[in-house]
């Protein structure tokens, strides 16, 4: 009587495992987790990511630290203010 009642509550369990397993299994295959690009694509990405960099190369040479850290402090001093 135990027994059977043990291999009913295992088999439940294991039946709610499989379903759980299967519902995962079709998320994860539906909504995959990388991109295939094909050629034009990965080269126009390419190419963007390139035109980006550089565009952030020419900024940071512009970049003034002293500039930033100024105006870093004015709004923090402006903060502490409001406060």
């Amino acid at each position: 009587m135990m027994a059977d009642a043990l291999v009913y509550g295992i088999v439940v369990i294991l039946i709610i495992l499989n379903i759980i397993l299967l519902m995962l299994y079709y998320s994860a295959k539906s909504n995959p987790y990388y991109v295939v690009y094909d050629e034009e694509t990965k080269s126009a990405l390419k190419r963007r990511v390139s035109s980006l960099k550089e565009d952030l190369e020419s900024e940071l040479v512009d970049f003034d630290v002293e500039e930033w850290e100024k105006t870093l402090e004015e709004s923090i001093d402006e903060e502490v203010r409001n406060l």
